[in-house]
């Protein structure tokens, strides 16, 4: 974690999508890096697949008294729903009312269902401060761009393509990355989920490399 922080300044913890961590696992994360370093954390699949958005208001409690450890390292809430999951607006908007209960920070959302694309859905998320994920492959043409109304915040979760979790990224498509960062008036987050012949790693440190470069 200490070599990939002096490389990288932003990790996305997965781990917690499948099981919950001890509130001092975060701690020892979180000093592990340096205090600019930023973590984003999947929610719990218990909430968003088991449940999809529904008695989720015990396993959130947990799960966000389990991040607290992060401090301020916490960046954004990551929720990535089942592909097979329509847009509820009432199932949506009680959990909505609930996460902003509990939780006042960044979360951004990973629809894969066409349904979350609409202007309903859309403004839904906009009116509880949820930016949506641009994904590759994304659901839908409108998938790959960021959406929502977190315009502090710009989300990417890139996980191969053509070939999902195994391609790697051409240095043309990492060019185009580099312009939107530089370009962005907002926080730009990139998360590489092309791991499964590990270019996601190489990639991120080819991005890095590549913004604010003098020539590309």
């Amino acid at each position: 974690m200490q070599r990939y922080a002096r490389r990288l300044n932003c990790a996305e913890i997965n781990s917690s999508f499948y099981r919950s961590h001890a509130i001092e696992t975060y701690q020892r994360w979180a000093s592990t890096v340096p205090p600019t370093f930023k973590f984003a954390v999947k929610i719990p699949k218990e909430i968003s697949h088991d449940e999809r958005l529904r008695r989720a208001r015990v396993p959130l409690r947990q799960f966000l008294g389990e991040v607290r450890g992060l401090g301020t390292q916490l960046g954004p809430l990551l929720i990535q729903l089942p592909p097979s999951f329509t847009f509820d607006a009432r199932v949506t908007k009680r959990f909505c009312s609930l996460l902003r209960e509990l939780h006042r920070g960044p979360v951004v959302i990973e629809p894969r269902h066409p349904s979350w694309f609409a202007a309903k859905a859309t403004d839904l998320l906009n009116t509880y401060r949820l930016g949506r994920v641009a994904a590759d492959p994304a659901p839908i043409s409108e998938g790959a761009l960021p959406g929502g109304a977190h315009s502090a915040l710009q989300y990417y979760r890139l996980h191969g393509s053509p070939r999902m979790y195994w391609s790697k990224y051409s240095r043309a498509y990492l060019r185009e990355l580099a312009a939107v960062v530089e370009g962005a008036k907002s926080t730009v987050w990139i998360i590489f989920d092309n791991t499964a012949a590990g270019y996601a790693t190489a990639n991120a440190l080819q991005l890095r490399a590549l913004v604010n470069a003098p020539e590309r």
